[in-house]
């Protein structure tokens, strides 16, 4: 209790800002050219309510823009040691993470409402949106974040603006820009303690002429994993090897007319996540769960660190883009074409039984799932002057997405006496159940948009915005089986199905200036996602329904303060949002293994208050932090057309992954030596109460599921070249050894629960180098 509480003190607020190196007006979506040779140090500071933001389609202050954003910036998320928006969440106040054993199954949650399915033909509640382009498959959000200038995390429904799946939220990122000289940077980095980390990036500036700037970045990564396997000698998994490249290239070919060419590949290779089983399986003596507790290694609940498998569970991807928009500015409108093509191939391989071998009543269940995706998208606006007195943005959207998926299950069963016995000693016993599924989804949409504000005075706006949406999802599943078993259902289809729907969303607001240093806002929003289907391995006749879409009305509030001539910033924001046709995943069973079943639960809110603040009492100095309430909970849920009402989640029930309260508190210092190296110093915390991992009807099952309340706390120190022409940082993470789980879900041997241990439960240690020029 006394650690709880020392973690709980160092961790107050959630960071919502840091100061992102964007200033001034620019065209393009990217922001501002922010060259890597310039270390935020060496550039004139910012003050705190000077930072820029593209969250409306233009140029903005952050305090001048009416919607609840939080703007954490590429140098905070270097300074944590982030790779991807897992470690965003711990600066982000209403930001949550389901971790998953494979990328696509990962989910964002905002406000406590997101999508976590494993149908291939849904789509999350919050877009993921990079230099403009939407990215169509949740996975793709979770690669990477290379040469971040900043992430934009804009909550509430963002229709009138953005790509359609934003009954939620946008998470807007935003890369760095060509210098305009010839630089840029070289950093390492060596993380130990629980397990062994390398890490190396580097970017270059090339001003290929005066007009035309192309930044060429890379990475690597190679991590060996925090979790130990018994069956391969006590190696280590849920590591990770990562490589890739990103070049863009701004070319002004008139004093009217930018084009910004962007181009990235990637490749990841994960042995991860394996699922520990923390609770010890239960049964009485001779039986399976009996059984199973004794070849398992010990449960430890959150601080389990081992397991027994003979496959280790996998995934493999490789993504890459191409994008361009182009910024054409006739007479005071700017018009902005953004195209796109991606490609994102992920393949699943996974130990679904958690055992080393298959057992006389304890079967094996492997997955083999190659998926391949492939997404267009064109975008085309208008944007007129912000200096006048009904100011807008105009626009039109169209994107589709097809993905297919070929997913093999393959069983081992022996129904031998004694319980226990290795099927692999008796193979006249012993059956091989499989099967091969094919299935996809091609989605393609359709939106006409805008949004504008209308300046009744220099401090009372009105603000308007409405969109237009068709939406048309077509999809198939053939499965193949050869025989039935656990886990793999008999022979179905070829099916089809298609579905269509029109929607009209939009937003309505007033904004008001009670000072020159404070503005007040109050909006409505209408939030939508389209239609979906429950499109995954199992599938069977009577799982084929259309899922209707998903409305949101969404209510804000907000008031944003910029203080002592900018130094100090505090935002306020106070909301409340009701979904109708909430898509969510329900617990199932299918074949007696656990499953969840895709389907318009009902109808859930979500209310809160969230406070965001930022404070620079000097040059050298940055406090950051916030804080977040939420209250998401269960409206009513939908008896199942079976009239099985135990299944229905009670009415008043916390959603999951939707802490009460959530928050963290950062402070940076540059100590000036006045000789050759400066000092950093740096510390982070954060802390949020406990959240349900599984939405269950059952009681038992949620509070074996709920994730307890944890706090991290991380330190750096660092030495600094005066003119920043290298840094060389030390960092202790998760200093208090705090163990915590990211997800934890029933269905493991002999009714035990699996859990999923984060790299961050354990403390850890890190140096990282950076050299500039």
């Amino acid at each position: 209790m006394k650690k709880q509480i020392l973690m709980a003190g160092a961790a107050l607020a959630v960071l919502a800002a840091l100061p992102a190196s964007a200033q001034g007006a620019a065209s393009q979506e990217g922001g501002t050219a922010t060259g890597a040779a310039t270390a935020p140090e060496e550039a004139t500071e910012p003050n705190a309510g000077d930072i820029v933001v593209t969250a409306q389609k233009r140029s903005e202050r952050l305090q001048d823009v009416p919607v609840a954003i939080s703007v954490v910036s590429g140098d905070a998320l270097a300074a944590r040691g982030s790779v991807n928006l897992e470690g965003a969440q711990y600066l982000v106040p209403t930001l949550n993470f389901r971790k998953s054993g494979t990328a696509i199954n990962q989910s964002l949650f905002l406000r406590g409402v997101g999508t976590s399915t494993f149908s291939i033909a849904g789509e999350p509640s919050i877009s993921t949106v990079v230099d403009g382009v939407v990215y169509s498959r949740a996975g793709e959000a979770f690669s990477d974040l290379i040469d971040i200038d900043r992430i934009e995390v804009l909550r509430g429904p963002q229709g009138t603006l953005f790509g359609k799946n934003t009954s939620a939220g946008v998470i807007n990122i935003v890369t760095k820009r060509p210098g305009k000289d010839l630089g840029g940077f070289v950093e390492g980095g060596y993380y130990f303690g629980n397990g062994n980390e390398y890490r190396v990036r580097g970017a270059l500036d090339l001003p290929v002429t005066s007009d035309v700037a192309l930044r060429v970045t890379g990475f690597y990564g190679n991590y060996d994993g925090n979790i130990r396997n018994q069956a391969y000698g006590n190696r280590r998994v849920n590591g990770y090897e990562h490589y890739g490249a990103r070049a863009m290239l701004v070319a002004n070919l008139a004093s009217n007319f930018t084009a910004t060419i962007i181009a990235d590949y990637r490749e990841s290779k994960d042995d991860c996540c394996a699922e520990v089983i923390g609770t010890t399986p239960t049964g009485a003596v001779g039986s399976a769960g009996a059984f199973a507790a004794t070849v398992l290694p010990p449960a430890q609940g959150d601080r389990t660190r081992f397991i027994n498998q003979d496959l280790i569970t996998r995934t493999t991807e490789k993504s890459w883009g191409v994008s361009g928009q182009f910024d054409w500015e006739l007479g005071n409108q700017t018009v902005t074409y953004i195209g796109s093509y991606r490609e994102y191939d992920n393949t699943e391989i996974r130990d679904g039984d958690w055992l080393s071998q298959a057992y006389s009543g304890l079967n094996q269940l492997h997955d083999f799932g190659p998926q391949v995706s492939n997404t267009i998208t064109q975008e085309l606006r208008l944007t007129s002057p912000a200096d006048q007195f009904f100011s807008y943005v105009l626009g039109a959207f169209y994107s589709r997405a097809e993905t297919t998926r070929t997913f093999t299950r393959n069983d081992i069963v022996c129904n031998s006496a004694p319980v226990g016995t290795p099927c692999s000693t008796v193979p006249a016993l012993t059956t091989r159940p499989t099967g091969t599924a094919v299935f996809g989804s091609v989605f393609k949409n359709f939106a006409l948009f805008g949004q504008g504000t209308l300046n009744f005075t220099d401090r009372f706006r009105g603000i308007v915005g409405i969109r237009y949406t068709t939406d048309q999802l077509d999809v198939f599943h053939s499965r193949n089986t050869t025989l039935a078993g656990p886990g793999i259902q008999p022979s179905f289809g070829p099916f089809t199905g298609k579905t269509t729907n029109d929607n009209w969303s939009g937003k309505a607001g007033v904004q008001y200036d009670l000072l020159p240093q404070s503005t007040s806002y109050a909006t409505y929003a209408r939030g939508y996602k389209g239609p979906a289907f429950n499109i995954f391995y199992n599938l069977t006749a009577t799982g084929t329904n259309v899922i209707e879409p998903e409305t949101a009305d969404s209510y804000e509030i907000g008031l944003k303060n910029t203080l002592f001539g900018g130094k100090l910033v505090v935002n306020i924001a106070g909301y409340y949002a009701k979904y109708n046709n909430f898509q969510a995943n329900n617990p199932d069973e299918v074949a007696g293994v656990l499953v969840t079943r895709f389907t318009n639960a009902g109808r859930i809110s979500t209310r809160g208050v969230e406070l965001d603040m930022l404070f620079q009492p000097a040059r050298d100095m940055t406090f950051s932090g916030g804080l977040a309430y939420t209250d998401a909970r269960v409206d009513q849920f939908r008896v199942p057309t079976n009239g099985v009402v135990t299944g229905v989640v009670p009415s008043g029930t916390p959603l999951g992954y939707a802490p009460k309260w959530k928050g963290s508190l950062g402070a940076d210092y540059r100590v000036r030596t006045g000789g050759p190296v400066d000092v950093a110093l740096g510390a982070q915390g954060s802390y949020q109460s406990s959240q349900l991992s599984q939405l269950d009807a059952s009681a038992a099952v949620r509070a074996a599921t709920t994730i307890k309340a944890y706090g991290l706390v991380d330190l750096s120190a660092g030495l600094v070249d005066s003119e920043d022409r290298y840094r060389v940082t030390f960092q202790v993470k998760n200093l208090f050894d705090q163990s915590f789980a990211a997800a934890i879900t029933s269905g493991g041997p002999g009714g035990s629960y699996r859990y999923i241990i984060p790299r961050d439960a354990d403390r850890y240690y890190g140096v990282t180098a950076r050299v500039n020029f």
